[in-house]
């Protein structure tokens, strides 16, 4: 996160720690809503099951703009639907899986990791929406083996009523994976964050064809994204109709995350 010229190492980490130093950035950028992308991962990442009180607390600065995600990691709990209820009572929006950071493939539950199971039948029967990590990372410890999109095949088979969000579209290496998951499954979502806009189409030649089930996101702030508007211009400036890039930008996350009311 601290290496390049560029980084303002001061003001990173007064966004983390002060919510009204992200709406600052999101009104000078342009952007409305954020989703706050937090889930456990002790080993690797250092992440306890504090950061989804942290994302909740965060949030409440603004709940209209800024949405908690939060997650249960299934090598660890010991209590996978009652974690799962506790964040949904702490206000958590959306349940973050992040196989390559939390070490087991995103099918895991067909080869004895019953837990995992158990996180994406409770998000199911309570509503919540799953967003998969899909792709590499490059963080010391990660395992990109366990990115592959191909294995949330057997999760909207075995799920059919969970909403899943593939984070990533399986960048860089599995791009064609992620969309044939897409394509077949019409409660599968795909996420464009971490994807260099200029390039999105390179790397989904056919996005329009299910434009009604992308997302936006920039996965600011990490290394290679630099600032929100530009990632959002950049977009913009691609070959797709206005109606498909309101969806993207706009509309499709509110039929994800409803406006409150």
């Amino acid at each position: 996160m601290w290496r390049g010229k560029d980084v303002d190492r001061d003001h990173m980490i007064q966004v983390m720690e002060d919510p009204r130093a992200l709406l600052d950035e999101m009104d000078r950028t342009g952007v409305w809503r954020a989703g706050l992308v937090n889930y456990p991962s002790p080993d690797v990442m250092g992440f306890t099951d504090a950061a989804n009180v942290f994302s909740a607390k965060y949030a409440a600065a603004n709940p209209e703009r800024l949405l908690p995600y939060g997650g249960v990691h299934p090598r660890f709990t010991r209590d996978a639907a009652g974690d799962v209820d506790r964040l949904v009572d702490l206000g958590i929006r959306l349940v973050k899986v992040h196989p390559p950071h939390q070490r087991f493939p995103a099918n895991a539950y067909t080869d004895g990791l019953t837990a995992l199971g158990e996180i994406y039948r409770r998000c199911e029967e309570r509503g919540l929406p799953v967003m998969v990590h899909t792709g590499t990372s490059i963080f010391p410890g990660a395992r990109s083996k366990y990115g592959n999109p191909l294995e949330l095949d057997d999760v909207a088979i075995d799920f059919p009523d969970l909403t899943i969000v593939m984070a990533h579209g399986g960048r860089p290496l599995y791009m064609e994976e992620a969309f044939f998951v897409l394509r077949r499954h019409p409660r599968v979502w795909l996420d464009v964050s971490g994807i260099p806009p200029a390039r999105l189409l390179e790397y989904f030649p056919r996005l329009s064809e299910l434009a009604d089930r992308v997302v936006w996101g920039t996965d600011w702030p990490s290394p290679g994204v630099k600032d929100m508007r530009v990632n959002i211009d950049q977009f913009l400036a691609l070959p797709l109709s206005d109606p498909h890039k309101k969806a993207i930008l706009e509309t499709n996350a509110l039929a994800l995350f409803p406006a409150a009311r």
